[in-house]
């Protein structure tokens, strides 16, 4: 792999990497950085749009260690707006876990296990339809909250099941979100206004990504298994536990399929891949799925139809990522990805290997690296011209253009930002006193 043209900081909770020089296409890429990257093209130097029911669209960065959520425009060069305070009730979480000895354990076991000796306070985040407030899962502290984005205050709180929430997912319509509850191999799902539970259905082992699918009918879960032992060598893999994709009625909540992406590896030879199913991406009619996999630099295709895996793609190695797989943040490799609108790129966070890339669909090519310090989710921007990756190692985030593969803009944020999401918030909002 050509290597970043300029080491990356330090990262907390991780070896400091010093990385080689770089080849000339990506120091293209690179060069620009924060004193001035590439101009932004036409379609992306607008102002986050405003639209006619007096809402205006922005990106919610969620700052896992801060426990924020900034509130950035959604095209353009992502210029922050303003900060919400996530855990606006944390003396009265904190009094009631050290209060009990299990919460205690399993809140401690969240800070040195997952969160890398730092508390996880953000993990996703969306808002309502009216933009009137945000809804956030707090890993820490087992729950799901309603914020109310004039005020600041909490709207509702929903306990998980067990000690830990983790990803969340939006329904179509805007007005469900479905939150796994990873020791309890649960996922929730909820109503975004009140907080009332729904339903819910069971999974494998450490639920992690939810998506709903064909408009909403559908719910997809991927379970991870275990990621915190260091029991990380291939021959170790069965400790890892039950991992399966779970799809169920949305609104039943039954069962329709499970997915043992084990079998399908093996049919095509790749024992050697793991069936943790990461961050995935669906194309754009739903008959194709992208997914990562743990401790591998690379992407998966399934086609959903024929229930089979079409293709595989390694992308390039870090000379300088340390080759020992326990060193690596919860068994990722590459953990972010999405897809471009139209369906022809992909947009992958290679997060060990301190870059990020933009793949084209056709062919699976990586185009330039760009380099990121521990980037950890991607996403879209408003405009669907660029991806936004969020550099958790750096505490920024940074917009990939998807048609040149070129950095085009990059905003300071909070303490460790994971989850990047569009939402929306008043025309005019500011942010609540204390955020």
């Amino acid at each position: 792999m050509p290597a970043p043209s300029s080491a990356p900081p330090a990262r907390r909770g991780a070896p400091r990497r010093v990385l080689l020089a770089a080849a000339a296409a990506l120091v293209l890429t690179t060069g620009a950085a924060s004193a001035g990257a590439a101009p932004l093209p036409a379609t992306a130097t607008a102002t986050a749009t405003a639209t006619a029911d007096g809402l205006r669209e922005v990106l919610f960065v969620g700052n896992n260690w801060d426990g924020t959520a900034d509130v950035v425009e959604s095209t353009g060069a992502l210029t922050r707006i303003g900060r919400i305070d996530v855990v606006p009730d944390k003396a009265q979480r904190l009094a009631e876990i050290y209060l009990n000895p299990v919460k205690l354990a399993f809140f401690l076991g969240v800070r040195l296990g997952p969160g890398e000796g730092h508390d996880q306070f953000v993990d996703d985040m969306y808002s309502t339809p009216d933009g009137s407030a945000v809804v956030v899962s707090r890993p820490s502290f087992a729950d799901v909250v309603s914020i109310d984005l004039a005020t600041g205050r909490l709207n509702w709180r929903f306990p998980v099941s067990g000690y830990r929430s983790d990803h969340m997912a939006l329904s179509p319509d805007g007005t469900r979100v479905a939150v796994s509850a990873s020791t309890s191999n649960t996922v929730h799902v909820l109503d975004i206004r009140t907080g009332r539970q729904l339903g819910s259905f069971s999974t494998g082992d450490k639920p992690h990504e939810n998506v709903f699918t064909d408009g909403g009918t559908r719910i997809w879960n991927m379970a991870i298994g275990e990621v915190t032992t260091a029991l990380d060598a291939p021959w170790l893999d069965w400790t890892k536990g039950d991992r399966k994709i779970t799809v169920v009625d949305a609104q039943t909540f039954r069962q329709v399929k499970v997915i043992d992406m084990r079998q399908r590896l093996d049919a095509i030879g790749r024992q050697d891949l793991s069936d943790a199913v990461r961050p995935v991406a669906f194309s754009p009619d739903g008959s194709m799925l992208y997914f990562q996999v743990s401790f591998f630099n690379g992407l998966v295709e399934y086609d959903v139809a024929a229930d089979r895996i079409t293709r595989v793609a390694t992308l390039p190695a870090n000379p300088a990522t340390d080759p020992d797989r326990t060193t690596w943040v919860n068994d990722s490799r590459h953990h972010g990805l999405a897809m471009s609108p139209d369906g022809a790129h992909l947009c992958v966070a290679g997060t060990m290997d301190d870059y990020a890339t933009v793949v084209d669909r056709a062919t699976l090519k990586e185009g330039p690296l760009v380099a990121a310090s521990k980037p950890y989710w991607a996403t879209v921007s408003g405009d669907g011209a660029s991806c936004v990756i969020s550099e958790s190692g750096a505490d920024r985030i940074t917009a990939i253009d998807f048609a040149t593969g070129r950095k085009v803009a990059s905003t300071p944020v909070g303490d460790h930002p994971q989850r990047v999401r569009l939402g929306h918030v008043a025309v005019g909002w500011t942010s609540p006193a204390g955020g």
